[in-house]
């Protein structure tokens, strides 16, 4: 008996061994499985971003063109003397619009450092430079309220090539009423664009920068489109 005993309890022992590993078989399976599911989700929800993201580009890409950004136009506007512009510019020189008779120049009118929108329009007309200028534009300047050291200190922070005149009384902008346009009162600028051309006159402006959609970035094929139709390119 004592035998018999002792054999039954050695074959629950293996049973109890076989019945383990299976469990533990099992077990690694099924994390095998749901790791599986896990990466199949993961993969699904990449594609699926992908997708979405092609689709929010193309319609973007479909919908750039004139007039999808709307702005006003303020005064003095197309066809108007631009008003004088003498002001020191973050490039070390003084800056005089009236030396640049003969040469075709816009300026952008920004809300300034806490705007970082302007900022990111200035690197995209920087990126997009050699499209400006083949509608005839010898030079930009930006304009804003902001004093000349914290402009410095700013574009050279993002690396800003472009350069920016301090209008720290907003004498200038209140000429060209660039302050009209935004939603801080008329304590800044908005976001203004006025080209000058050769002779002094005002060939374009757009102010995007008021109510009621207080725009402070333009995507640049937007822009662009806006700034051909307004010069009389096809567009």
């Amino acid at each position: 008996m004592s035998v018999s005993r002792r054999v039954g309890r050695g074959g629950g022992s293996a049973v109890s061994a076989r019945t383990a590993t299976s469990r533990t078989g099992n077990a690694r399976r099924s994390r095998r499985r749901r790791g599986l599911a896990n990466w199949a989700t993961v993969a699904l929800a990449i594609g699926l971003g992908i997708a979405v993201l092609a689709v929010i580009f193309f319609a973007n890409a479909k919908g750039a063109g004139a007039g999808k950004y709307a702005y006003q136009v303020g005064k003095p506007g197309p066809g108007e003397a631009a008003p004088g512009v003498q002001l020191s510019g973050t490039d070390g020189a003084a800056f005089d619009l009236a030396s640049l008779r003969g040469q075709t120049v816009m300026l952008f009118f920004q809300e300034g450092i806490m705007c970082e929108p302007c900022w990111d329009q200035i690197k995209d007309i920087e990126a997009h430079r050699g499209e400006i200028a083949a509608l005839g534009i010898d030079r930009i300047v930006s304009i804003t309220g902001d004093p000349l050291v914290a402009l410095s200190l700013k574009v050279g922070i993002e690396g800003i090539k472009t350069t920016v005149l301090s209008d720290p009384d907003l004498a200038v902008s209140k000429r060209y009423a660039a302050n009209q346009y935004v939603m801080m009162g008329e304590s800044a600028d908005g976001h203004s664009f006025v080209v000058v051309g050769k002779d002094g006159t005002i060939r374009w402006r757009a102010d995007y920068g008021g109510a009621p959609n207080y725009t402070m970035y333009v995507p640049m094929p937007n822009l662009l489109a806006d700034l051909k139709k307004g010069l009389g390119f096809p567009s």
